[in-house]
């Protein structure tokens, strides 16, 4: 089994950086956990095969906050918890490069 680790995108830190900066602002959306990461993305450290099926699973479970009614998705003046919380996990970009990556790591 390989050692690989895989390097987040600009527009997954980008999508991070957002999120911090909204949690910030509005004192809502994600986990410790979700900040950690929202760092490690920013900073664009290498992460783990681990690490990235743990943002697969996070994007297949919180889907379906985009269907959220209080405060609003992909919004900077009422974002929704889930919204934030979704781009601490480096967001759309994060979701479509985790579910490439983990199709990699579980065909090895």
């Amino acid at each position: 089994m390989s050692m690989q680790s895989y390097k987040p995108t600009l527009k997954m830190a980008s999508a991070a950086r957002r999120g911090l900066r909204l949690r910030e602002k509005f004192d809502r959306g994600g986990t410790q956990v979700g900040v950690d990461r929202a760092h490690q993305l920013v900073e664009r450290r290498d992460l783990t095969a681990a690490d990235v099926k743990s943002m697969h699973s996070f994007f297949a479970r919180h889907d379906v906050d985009k269907a959220g009614k209080a405060h609003k998705w992909n919004s900077d003046s009422d974002p929704s918890a889930g919204f934030i919380a979704w781009l601490l996990w480096g967001g759309d970009a994060g979701k479509q490069w985790a579910d490439r990556k983990v199709r990699t790591i579980n065909d090895e």
